[in-house]
């Protein structure tokens, strides 16, 4: 069973050990919760958490967003976020969705799956076209968006732009 979870303060050593997993900065996703702590883990989870329950910019700059994590068959196999609305900043490298599978669960399907249930969650926040932000060289999460009805409309020099229509996945 494949099941998308929202953050939660109470999330435990299983969510701990899969970030710890996932590089800290990997193809443009950064991962802040690599290298903390247990106890810094469970701080992060708290700002997490308060930073999906806000309304508009943090210190100038930071867009709230929620984190879910991708579960399979009971087992965190990666996570994804989804900010809720974006900035000039964003629309050029950090979209509003951004993901990662930990390494043992890549290609087996869990980033299309993920980017799919991460759309769902967009349409329930209101986002009606959501952008994803690739690195040019990477052409899994290239061929992920594609797959999940995305349209490359242009190009920086560093990652290509893909939107995703969401009013028509509802």
């Amino acid at each position: 069973m494949i099941e998308l979870r929202r953050l939660s303060v109470d999330d435990g050593m299983d969510v701990y050990i899969m970030l710890q997993e996932i590089p800290k900065e990997e193809n443009g996703l950064m991962n802040s919760a690599n290298g903390l702590s247990f106890e810094e883990y469970k701080e992060w989870l708290k700002r997490k958490y308060a930073d999906s329950k806000q309304t508009g910019l943090m210190d100038g700059w930071k867009v709230p967003a929620t984190t879910y994590w991708l579960y399979a068959d009971e087992k965190p196999v990666g996570f994804g976020t989804i900010r809720h609305f974006l900035t000039d900043a964003l629309r050029e490298a950090g979209g509003h969705i951004g993901y990662g599978i930990a390494p043992e669960y890549r290609e087996q399907g869990y980033g299309k799956k993920i980017l799919g249930l991460l759309l769902e969650e967009a349409i329930r926040l209101g986002i009606d076209r959501v952008l994803v932000t690739i690195k040019l060289d990477n052409a899994a999460s290239k061929a992920v968006a594609l797959a999940n009805g995305g349209v490359i409309t242009g190009q920086t020099d560093e990652r290509i732009l893909v939107w995703i229509d969401t009013a028509q996945k509802s």
